[in-house]
């Protein structure tokens, strides 16, 4: 997977998943839909259409290819491959999570076990708890965060047991067009922004030096409902452009 690619892919998820729940907390002030859905729909297409154009025009100067981009576009293109399909999956599951269930089964249940099953595993699910009590904020967060973080987890080990099949389709893209980056160079660049991401999001490293603001409105829902399973995708991508460096056996 080119970084390009990548790109597109992580703008187009952030852009719906934050104007979905900008959309939410509109109707909980109680903004009409119809209003709300406009507005917001229209600031989310335009965000969208502008990092696709800056993505679109760094994918352009690095390709160095003369074909024109749409006669490379195939029908496969347009389709999501499994672990993109799981992705999706997760990511709504996560929203309707945060919207619909957790501000209703706080520390109930199931809810609370695995509230505690995170918070012991995870330093920073347990920092995201004490910046939460030291802003006397829950409504559903913190459950939010282990939901994700478990489907983070659980998406990681599905899309693992698939590497050498991920691999062999980079390479396959390497052989069907010049890639400006080989897969040894871009899953060094993977592996570095993974790496910040885990010290900020896996160990907390990001949590106290967000406001209390940040937690109640779109930056905390963004950042607790999809980027854990944002950072696991980029693991998987680094993780296969490292194997698809490596010679064939």
């Amino acid at each position: 997977m080119g970084i390009a690619r990548l790109l597109a892919k992580g703008w187009i998820v952030f852009c719906l998943f934050a104007g979905a729940h900008a959309i939410r907390l509109a109707l909980l002030t109680g903004i009409p839909l119809q209003t709300s859905a406009f507005a917001i729909g229209i600031c989310a297409v335009l965000f969208m259409a502008m990092g696709l154009l800056f993505v679109g025009g760094f994918g352009a100067s690095a390709g160095h290819s003369r074909t024109p981009w749409l006669t490379r576009l195939r029908p496969r293109h347009l389709i999501p491959g499994f672990n993109e399909t799981v992705f999706i999956v997760f990511v709504t599951l996560s929203f309707l999570n945060q919207a619909l269930v957790a501000p209703v089964v706080i520390d109930r249940g199931a809810a609370g076990a695995l509230e505690n099953a995170l918070y012991f595993l995870l330093p920073g699910q347990r920092a995201l708890v004490h910046a939460l009590e030291g802003c006397t904020l829950d409504g559903g967060r913190a459950f939010s965060a282990a939901f994700t973080w478990l489907l983070a987890i659980v998406y990681l080990a599905n899309a693992v047991s698939r590497l050498k099949l991920q691999a062999g389709l980079i390479r396959l893209e390497a052989g069907e067009r010049v890639q400006p980056l080989g897969p040894t160079l871009r899953a060094f660049l993977f592996g570095i922004v993974a790496v910040i991401g885990i010290q900020f999001l896996f160990v907390g490293s990001a949590y106290p030096w967000l406001a209390c603001s940040a937690f109640a409105d779109i930056t905390g829902a963004v950042l607790i409902g999809l980027a854990p399973l944002m950072l696991a995708y980029l693991i998987v991508a680094a993780l296969a452009s490292l194997m698809a460096a490596a010679p064939e056996k």
